[in-house]
């Protein structure tokens, strides 16, 4: 059993990543204010005796990260290069860092997309992860630090927030409960690949095991969903068709990302579990709870 620090482990996949950790017998802390993230003396104070570092903090999200990329970089990648010199001080045996599989692509050239794809971002969001993937390789090089990267697809499930804007799924559940029209960017045609909280939480679990060389890993479905599909997987979850308002595009939409994970199912023998339909009814389920309570 590990001595483990979470950081960002209150939030929407830190929480499933702690639940998951703690089942399996492992000591755990949670670091979970990403204003304090910036502040070394708080964050040094985390990391005495943490032998496995997960790294999920992150200030902004693909659909805000364009508004403000100087506040994406100083927030982000400069809070992330402070947490890798107090790493120095304080080495873990590993830190695993979640990326973005969405966004770090950009457009695909060929899908599914593969971890040797060209990264060629185009929402300040995927460029950020981008860098503090290449600042975690540095720091491999330079200083030894043993990280993995996992570029998580979409992720949905339990506790996913909708005020934040961090995913389809929680935004048009929200919209269903709410009876209000589920709104669209562009004719319903983007792909996206839905990938189930409790699955990247035991691929974190798996990674962290991991003694191979690989260091980069796709996290996702491997199937791709248009946003047309989801809203019918989403009427045979309630009984019936959502009504759909149709809007313009945005820009830094690509039109399709679905991820290979060959090589997470080769080298970590992970695989996702969770049926989307499955997962779409656990957590249409769960918000219609916390919409009770």
């Amino acid at each position: 059993m590990a001595s483990c620090l979470v950081l960002g482990g209150a939030g929407f996949i830190g929480s499933h990543l702690v639940d998951g950790l703690k089942a399996a017998g492992h000591e755990v802390r949670v670091f979970d204010r990403p204003h304090e993230f910036l502040d070394p003396v708080e964050l040094e104070r985390s990391l005495p005796g943490a032998e496995l570092v997960f790294h999920l903090i992150s200030t902004t999200v693909p659909k805000n990260s364009n508004d403000n990329p100087a506040l994406d970089i100083e927030s982000n990648i400069a809070g992330t290069a402070r947490l890798l010199e107090l790493l120095r001080k304080h080495p873990p045996r590993r830190l695993v860092f979640i990326s973005s599989g969405g966004t770090v692509y950009g457009v695909p050239r060929v899908t599914p997309i593969r971890e040797s794809h060209a990264t060629d971002p185009i929402s300040s969001y995927g460029i950020h992860k981008l860098a503090i993937e290449k600042y975690l390789h540095m720091n491999h090089a330079l200083y030894g630090l043993d990280y993995r990267v996992l570029r998580v697809a979409n992720a949905y499930g339990e506790r996913q927030r909708t005020d934040k804007a961090q995913g389809a799924v929680a935004v048009f559940l929200e919209r269903v409960l709410r009876g209000q029209p589920i709104q669209i960017w562009g004719d319903g045609s983007v792909v996206r690949d839905y990938v189930y909280v409790g699955d990247i939480a035991q691929a974190f679990l798996q990674v962290m095991q991991y003694q191979g060389e690989e260091r980069v890993f796709n996290i996702g479905s491997g199937k791709g969903v248009s946003l047309n599909e989801l809203v019918d997987a989403i009427g045979q979850v309630i009984g019936l068709r959502p009504a759909v308002e149709y809007t313009p595009g945005r820009r830094f939409d690509v039109p399709e990302n679905v991820l290979d994970i060959s090589r997470a199912r080769q080298h970590l023998g992970w695989r996702p579990q969770m049926p989307l339909a499955e997962g779409l009814r656990r957590t249409y389920e769960w918000m219609r709870r916390c919409a009770s309570s």
